[in-house]
C-alpha cells in the first residue's frame, strides 16, 4: 500500500486527514474529543509502521485492541467519490453528464486524472500525494510478463485484462480532452494508473458501485480471510443485517467475518465509514483489513499483489466431457491450497468412475461427499494423480528451476555481481535474455555495474509476481500429486490387509 511523498508529505497528509475529521479515537472518547493543532487522526488505536514482510507500509496498533471495537472513523465529508468531486467541479459534471455510456468505474478514473491535474490547486492533494507512483495489476503486464504466467488459463485472463483497460480508456479518452487534461494524463500509461488506483483502492459504499477513496482507511493492508472458521450460522446472520449494512459488507474491499469489520454509521448527526476490529490485536502487531475470498490471479487482477500463504488459493481442474457429468458449477471442481481435491471434485470424480447403469443407485452417496469403496477411491486418486502430471509436465520450466529463477530476479534487483548473474543464466538463459531484449536492457556487464533501467525494474517486478504465481500453482499440483499416491497407499494397504 506504499505510496509517495516521503516522511515529511506523511506528516502533511495526517495533519489534512486530522482537520477533515478523521479519527482512530475510541468511541468512547468521541464526543470528549477536542481537535488541537498537537493532535493527529492517529496514535490513539492505530499508527503508520512498514512492514516488510506483510504488504508494506499499513497501519499498525497503537495499543491492545478488543474484538469488535472502533479503531477508525472517515466522515463522510472525507471520502472521496465521483460525486463528491462533480460537486465542487461544475465543468467536470456538466462535461461527464454528455457521456452517459461510461461506467461508474471510468468516470470515478476520470475524475481521479482530472483531480491529479489540478496538484497543489486540489483539496485531495495532500491524499493524492500519498498514493501509489504504480501498480503492478495485470492489465500493466506486457507480453513478456503475461507469458511469463505460462498457465494458458492465466494468460487469458491477463490478456482479457490489458484488452478491456484499452478499450475502457478509448471510450472515456473524448470526455478526458473535453476536460482538457494535460496531455501526460491522456496517455494509457495513466489511464492504467488510474484505473487500478479505483481497482485496488475503493471500499465499497452503496450510492455508488465505483465505490469511494477512504484517505487513511485505505491504509490497511490485506489479510487472507479464513471462512473455514466460522460457522454457517453465523455466515446466515450477516446475511440479515439491515440493508445500509448489507450493501457495505458486500464490498470488494470489506471484511465479512474476517480480520478487520466495515461498517456505515448513517444517523443523523453522523455519517461516517467505520471500521472495528474483529480480531483482538497486541500493541505493535499489523492490522489487516480484509478484502474477500480472492484466489492469487484475482489479487493479481484487481490489487496487484499475491499471498504466498493464500488459504483461497485454487486449481481449477477442466474434466473431460465425458468426465463432467456431476450438476457441480465449474468454478467448484479445483485443488485447494493444500493440495486436496475441493468436495465438488471428489464428488463428480467418485460418480465419473462408477458404470453409467449404476450411478442413479450410489449418486446421492458421491453427493453427500461420501466415499463409494476403496476400489472406487483408488480409481479417483489414480485418475487425478494423472492429471497433475499432464499439467506439471506441459509447463515449460519445473518448479527447482522457478525457486532458482526467483533467487535469480531478486538477485537483480539488488544489482549482482556477474559471476551471480552467469551461474543463474546457465539455469534459465532463455527467459532471462527474453526479459533482458522485452526492457531494451544493456549488456550484462553494464546492467550489473549500473543496474537496471526504469523499464526493467517496473517489469522486473511484474516478472516476479509472475514466476511466483506459476511456482505456487506448481507447488499445488504436486501437493496433490504427493496427496493421491498416499492415498492409494494406504487404501491398498487396507486392502491388502483385508485380504490377509
Amino acid at each position: 500500500m506504499e505510496g509517495g511523498g516521503g516522511e515529511e508529505g506523511v506528516g502533511k497528509f495526517l495533519n489534512w486527514a486530522t482537520n477533515i475529521g478523521i479519527t482512530d479515537a475510541p468511541l468512547d472518547t468521541l464526543d470528549l474529543e477536542v481537535p488541537s493543532l498537537s493532535s493527529s487522526c492517529l496514535g490513539k488505536s492505530l499508527f503508520i509502521s512498514e512492514f516488510p514482510d506483510a504488504g508494506g507500509r499499513g497501519l499498525g496498533a497503537a495499543r491492545d485492541l478488543r474484538k469488535h471495537e472502533l479503531i477508525l472513523r472517515v466522515p463522510k465529508s472525507a471520502l472521496m467519490t465521483s460525486e463528491s468531486l462533480m460537486l465542487k467541479d461544475q465543468k467536470l459534471s456538466m462535461s461527464i453528464k454528455r457521456y452517459p455510456n461510461l461506467s461508474s468505474t471510468q468516470i470515478l478514473s476520470v475524475c481521479l486524472l482530472a483531480e491529479v491535474s489540478k496538484a497543489k490547486g486540489s483539496w485531495w492533494y495532500p491524499y493524492l500525494k500519498q498514493l501509489p507512483r504504480q501498480y503492478e495489476t495485470l492489465s500493466s503486464f506486457s507480453n513478456f510478463e503475461t507469458q511469463a504466467l505460462q498457465v494458458d488459463d492465466a494468460i487469458w485472463a491477463t490478456e482479457r485484462a490489458v484488452s478491456k483497460a484499452e478499450m475502457q480508456w478509448k471510450e472515456a479518452v473524448p470526455l478526458m480532452r473535453e476536460l482538457e487534461l494535460r496531455p501526460q494524463l491522456l496517455t494509457f500509461r495513466s489511464w492504467l494508473w488510474s484505473s487500478a488506483t479505483v481497482s485496488s483502492r475503493t471500499l465499497h459504499v452503496p450510492w455508488d458501485s465505483a465505490g469511494c477513496f477512504c484517505p487513511v482507511g485505505d491504509l490497511f493492508n490485506y489479510a487472507a480471510p479464513g471462512m473455514e472458521s466460522f460457522s454457517s450460522e453465523e455466515i446466515a446472520s450477516w446475511m440479515q443485517t439491515s440493508t445500509l449494512d448489507l450493501e457495505i459488507s458486500s464490498s470488494s474491499k470489506n471484511t465479512s467475518g474476517e480480520e478487520l469489520d466495515v461498517e456505515c454509521i448513517d444517523g443523523d448527526s453522523q455519517r461516517a465509514y467505520c471500521f472495528y476490529a474483529r480480531s483482538r490485536y497486541r500493541k505493535g502487531e499489523q492490522v489487516l483489513l480484509g478484502y474477500g475470498t480472492y484466489t492469487n490471479l484475482k489479487l493479481l487482477e484487481h490489487y496487484g499483489f499475491l499471498l504466498n500463504a493464500n488459504t483461497n488459493e485454487k486449481v481449477f481442474i477442466q474434466m473431460e466431457q465425458k468426465v463432467n457429468i456431476s450438476s457441480w458449477p465449474k468454478d467448484s471442481i479445483y485443488i485447494q491450497h493444500d493440495g486436496k481435491p475441493s468436495f465438488a471434485l471428489l464428488s463428480a470424480l467418485r460418480l465419473c468412475v462408477i458404470p453409467p447403469n449404476h450411478r442413479k443407485s450410489v449418486g446421492h452417496l458421491a453427493y453427500s461427499g461420501k466415499q463409494l469403496s476403496a476400489e472406487n477411491e483408488i480409481s479417483v486418486m489414480k485418475w487425478l494423480r494423472k492429471k497433475c502430471e499432464v499439467l506439471l509436465a506441459k509447463l515449460p520450466s519445473s518448479i527447482e528451476t522457478d525457486g532458482l529463477l526467483l533467487t535469480f530476479i531478486e538477485k537483480m534487483q539488488n544489482r549482482p555481481s556477474i559471476c551471480e548473474v552467469k551461474k543463474m543464466i546457465t539455469t534459465c538463459e532463455v527467459e532471462i535474455e527474453i526479459f533482458f531484449e522485452s526492457t531494451n536492457s544493456e549488456t550484462l556487464g553494464e546492467v550489473c555495474e549500473l543496474g537496471l533501467s526504469n523499464k526493467a525494474r517496473r517489469s522486473i517486478e511484474r516478472w516476479k509476481l509472475a514466476v511466483q504465481w506459476r511456482l505456487r500453482y506448481k507447488q499445488i499440483l504436486s501437493q496433490c500429486f504427493s496427496f493421491c499416491g498416499e492415498t492409494i497407499y494406504f487404501l491398498s494397504a487396507q486392502q491388502d490387509s483385508c485380504v490377509l
